[in-house]
């Protein structure tokens, strides 16, 4: 995965644990499929969370001039999946996540570590 890939990725990794994303897992799957280089995982305690962690990925990386090709799922429901191309985002409520086990199904693609994904350090607004 190239660096600007991973740089996106952990612009809508802080988004999402800026709006109490939990469990958020990165994952570099490029060499496991065609479709995509990676996918960041993540989990909310509501409907109505996933919504708002949904809204401001989706209001942080336009904002860095990057818009997702795809949305699947509605904003206030119990998953939300956003294309953006060079990778996935996949925001579920807990149960959701639980029943389909994304983690388990991509257990072999490599992980990315939380300082890739810039969760190693205080949250910061990457734009306005």
């Amino acid at each position: 995965m190239d660096a600007e890939t991973l740089n996106t990725i952990a612009v809508a990794a802080r988004a999402a644990t800026d709006k109490k994303a939990f469990d958020v897992v990165g994952l570099d799957v490029g060499d496991l499929t065609s479709y995509t280089d990676g996918f960041l995982l993540c989990s909310a305690a509501s409907d109505r969370q996933v919504g708002a962690i949904v809204d401001e990925i989706a209001r942080r990386l336009k904002a860095t001039g990057v818009s997702a090709l795809h949305t699947e799922g509605a904003a206030r429901s119990d998953w939300v999946l956003l294309d953006f191309g060079d990778f996935v985002v996949h925001v579920f409520t807990e149960e959701r996540r639980a029943f389909y086990g994304l983690d388990s199904l991509w257990r072999d693609a490599p992980r990315l570590d939380d300082a890739t994904l810039g969760l190693d350090a205080p949250a910061v607004h990457d734009a306005p």
